[in-house]
């Protein structure tokens, strides 16, 4: 999902579908890109009404870009690598961005842009941050990968082990307590409310009502995390920044908010959901799970 302040809001999910709406969620325009009806867009991020870019979950890895507003699309980037898995997209401004996906041969993959993605080049292989055994990325909600406001890129993991890595030319690996072990678990979903001030949320997908070290928070920009007082109602896959100290998690056992930068959840819909959204304009968060949509305004809560 991709929210812009403007009443722009674009989705996308399986089969190669693709939403847009450009008033706030009261029309919808769905369409499947045509050719690409079998993939699933983890990845979305909408500069426009008219120019998104999508990336697929899976192989071979499809990255897309459209300027009138999914009419047509054209194929920016490929890459037909045994294994190949994308994980996330972010930008740091309009030009540069990145997307990372899951290890192959022992490091994550990385692609660039500097042309706010028009064209991509692959980082080299030694540049690419290290993977331990048994590492890998969530593309539950397409926000394992998050740019900070600082500029800097970081990104979460999971499976045998968990993390927290940061940076842009280099890369800087932090351990921590998250939960961690088994294929589905692990941090999923990480945002910062500015350069010091993040939370990282996850679990267990295949256990959405376990809570045990499903969230951590950091005070200082990532380089340490501690674990929350009262955590989130079970896994949650994406977690959003809402403003005001305010932070907003959703998962398919539900949705939770903390109202004090992520120390204290509690549960406000027990609808699950995969991502979420948020509009500045209005405060408005947006949420997407399997053939439902949400929204609800901040304000009111």
């Amino acid at each position: 999902m991709s929210v812009l302040n403007n009443g722009v809001i674009w989705i996308s999910g399986t089969e190669g579908k693709v939403g847009r709406s450009t008033d706030y969620g009261g029309h919808w325009d769905w369409i499947t890109v045509p050719g690409y009806d079998s993939c699933d867009w983890r990845s979305l991020v909408a500069f426009s009404d008219k120019r998104a870019l999508l990336l697929n979950a899976g192989e071979p890895a499809h990255l897309l870009q459209t300027t009138d507003g999914g009419a047509t699309w054209k194929e920016v980037y490929t890459n037909r690598t045994k294994g190949i898995f994308f994980d996330g997209m972010a930008f740091r401004n309009a030009k540069e961005g990145i997307a990372i996906g899951d290890p192959i041969d022992g490091r994550f993959m990385v692609i660039r842009t500097k042309d706010g993605g028009s064209t991509w080049q692959e980082d080299p292989v030694d540049a690419r941050p290290i993977a331990k055994e048994g590492e890998a990325i969530f593309a539950a909600s397409g926000t394992s990968v998050r740019t900070r406001p600082d500029g800097e890129v970081c990104f979460v993991t999971g499976g045998n082990i968990s993390r927290f890595i940061s940076g842009w030319e280099k890369w800087t690996p932090v351990e921590w307590n998250f939960t961690h072990g088994s294929a589905g678990t692990g941090a999923f979903s990480v945002a910062f409310a500015d350069k010091q001030h993040g939370v990282a949320v996850g679990g267990d997908y295949t256990k959405d009502t376990v809570t045990a070290n499903n969230c951590l928070i950091t005070k200082d920009g990532g380089r340490s995390w501690q674990p929350v007082i009262t955590p989130p109602g079970g896994y949650r896959s994406c977690v959003q920044y809402v403003g005001y100290n305010t932070f907003v998690a959703t998962g398919t056992s539900g949705t939770d908010i903390s109202e004090d930068g992520g120390l204290n959840w509690y549960k406000i819909s027990k609808e699950g959901y995969h991502v979420a959204g948020f509009a500045l304009k209005g405060r408005y968060v947006w949420l997407a799970g399997s053939k439902k949509l949400a929204s609800f305004n901040t304000y009111k809560l």
